[in-house]
């Protein structure tokens, strides 16, 4: 693995894929990386479904404006059951989503270091999703991750940041 902040730089969201077809081996390596992925009291209240046949990557796609991602031969999606996530004491908070964004990050940082392209989408229709696949029903996605090769120079949005004395606080 590169120096983590240089991934981490490095490492961009990906709109322009160029439909290289994606080994098991690279696939498994994606899984187990969203499967290490620290959640609450490690109760990993997650579901990983992994989209590669033409007619299932096509009707996901139906459900998100994102046309840009139907180039690509893999697309997971990432779920989180909150009846089985950890829930902070003192407010209740579930953390299921919270949990599901670690793996996805996990995931796509997994993505970037095998030399391919990702970009979380969020804008899909969740109850579309649902029809065509009723495994995800029980679930809440919170993402699609679309993987392929890369086919577009990041944009130049990547690397501006806000100023460090607007996000970080020490006390």
């Amino acid at each position: 693995m590169k120096d983590f902040l240089q991934l981490a730089h490095d490492r961009y969201s990906v709109r322009g894929f160029d439909g290289r077809d994606i080994p098991q081996e690279d696939i498994d390596k994606i899984i187990e990386a969203g499967m290490v992925a620290p959640t609450g009291v490690n109760f990993q209240p997650i579901k990983i479904w992994v989209f590669k046949s033409a007619e299932a990557r096509e009707k996901l796609v139906s459900c998100t404006k994102m046309k840009f991602i139907e180039p690509a031969k893999v697309i997971f999606a990432v779920g989180a059951d909150p009846s089985h996530a950890w829930n902070r004491p003192f407010d209740g908070k579930n953390f299921a989503d919270i949990d599901a964004a670690i793996v996805i990050t996990h995931m796509m940082l997994e993505i970037h270091d095998l030399g391919y392209g990702s970009t979380w989408i969020g804008h899909f229709d969740p109850g579309a999703l649902a029809e065509y696949f009723p495994e995800t029903k029980d679930y809440s996605i919170v993402g699609l991750l679309p993987v392929s090769g890369i086919a577009m120079e990041p944009s130049e949005r990547h690397t501006k940041y806000k100023p460090k004395d607007e996000l970080v606080t020490e006390m």
